[in-house]
């Protein structure tokens, strides 16, 4: 592995890790304020103790997402020094609001940790509710700045100079809106399944049942609701990327040929020698229309993109189809599952459907990072697009492998102790909360 494979294989690394602790961190308090709300409505103490039980999981990932985090903040100076030294100054303001962003968040946690019987009942809810958007608002400011190196904005660039910088404009750049509302949807669809999930295993355990059967509605609500929300979120990302990446499109569909009527492909095996798509499914002039809105809009191919511009195809495709497939999944377990709230309430006692939610427990992180790889291979071999190209903005330092090595034995060893610390908060709930159905 040479220098500039290991660098990107870290960040990749660090960042696969840091996207499912700082979802999980942006939407658990969410479910932690609905909760407490209903334990302030209703005065029932179950929901108390899942607002308890959740607020210690909120907790966990805030101190790990914020480990791996200032992690990232230093990899992106380490590993390229280029890139920081032009791309520092431009988008630095979103960093720099997240930052603010985050303390504002620490700060409400502490608050709501501590303020049981202490704050006013309300004012103790509402810090709750203040980790939740201060957290959200930090998710969006991050994708904001990744959002800019896919559509470069706030400055002129003349000469290899990067001249009249405009932070505002760099920060509300053109892909800012479309990533960020696809983020925050994908971050509830997975945290909302993986929390229904592990409190549906718990059910069909008959473990706590009351206070599991309760968490899983209020996950399930908002994973399902997140599910139904995304090809809407998909649809202004696709058209966004078909206008301003039209490299990136083509390789997340293998489409080789610039055509109108352009087939939408799914599945398939890319051949890049023959610059065909073996066993695939293809409808036609759907892809004309999700890229246009015109079945007969032509649509840019490979072929019109320079062999040197041109992304890992591969990757791209089998990241993309992944990622829409389980989105598909998701979306039909929602529809079941609101079919068994409104008509079929009988289901909701089939083992069945806890054991599907069960079976989709990781399928929302895995499109989280399938949807990632399609957005941070599909730009290469660009780090801002068009303007520094990936290679270009790497260290000179050697040895980057062997601190590759060494993230990738500490990220590991992380996530062995945060799955830990969680399955001992899980098999805490009888004897810390009641372990029959009537507690």
């Amino acid at each position: 592995m040479d220098d500039f494979l290991a660098a990107r294989s870290q960040m990749a690394l660090s960042l696969g890790f840091h996207i499912i602790f700082s979802c999980i961190g942006m939407v658990m308090p969410f479910f932690m304020a609905v909760s407490h709300y209903l334990y302030l409505k209703t005065n029932h103490i179950t929901y108390k103790h899942i607002t308890k039980a959740w607020s210690k999981g909120v907790a966990i990932f805030f101190a790990t997402g914020a480990v791996s985090g200032t992690v990232l903040s230093f990899e992106l100076g380490l590993l390229w020094p280029k890139f920081m030294e032009h791309a520092g100054p431009i988008f630095g303001m979103p960093f720099s609001l997240e930052g603010t962003a985050f303390f504002i968040e620490a700060i409400a946690l502490g608050f709501f940790l501590y303020g049981w019987d202490k704050f006013n009942k309300w004012f103790h809810w509402f810090t709750g509710v203040v980790v939740g958007i201060s957290g959200l608002a930090s998710g969006i400011l991050v994708v904001a700045a990744n959002a800019w190196m896919n559509s470069p904005a706030g400055f002129d660039y003349i000469n290899g100079e990067y001249l009249n910088i405009d932070p505002i404009a760099a920060m509300f750049n053109d892909a800012w809106f479309s990533q960020a509302l696809h983020m925050c949807i994908a971050a509830f669809v997975a945290t909302g399944f993986a929390v229904a999930g592990v409190h549906a295993l718990m059910m069909l355990k008959q473990q706590s049942v009351d206070f599991h059967a309760k968490s899983f509605k209020i996950a399930a609500v908002f994973g399902a609701i997140a599910a139904l929300l995304q090809p809407i979120s998909g649809d202004i990302s696709a058209k966004f990327v078909a206008k301003n990446q039209p490299a990136k499109l083509a390789a997340m569909e293998a489409h080789f040929h610039t055509e109108k009527a352009a087939p939408l492909i799914i599945g398939g095996i890319p051949d890049t020698d023959n610059q065909t798509v073996k066993y695939a499914l293809k409808i036609p002039g759907a892809l004309s229309f999700m890229a246009h809105g015109d079945f007969n809009a032509e649509v840019t191919g490979l072929d019109q993109i320079p062999k040197e511009n041109q992304p890992p195809i591969a990757i791209t495709h089998y990241a993309f189809q992944i990622m829409v497939g389980i989105g598909v999944l998701l979306m039909l377990l929602s529809i079941a599952y609101f079919i068994a709230l409104w008509k079929k309430k009988a289901w909701l006692q089939q083992k069945w459907l806890l054991k599907l939610f069960v079976f989709s427990t990781p399928l929302g992180f895995i499109a989280v990072e399938a949807g990632w790889t399609v957005t941070e291979v599909g730009r290469q071999p660009w780090i801002i697009k068009d303007v520094m190209r990936t290679i270009d903005a790497v260290t000179p330092m050697p040895g980057i492998v062997y601190s590759f090595y060494i993230f990738t034995a500490v990220y590991i060893s992380l996530s062995f102790i945060v799955a830990f610390m969680l399955y001992r908060q899980i098999k805490m709930v009888p004897q810390l909360y009641g372990s029959t159905p009537s507690q």
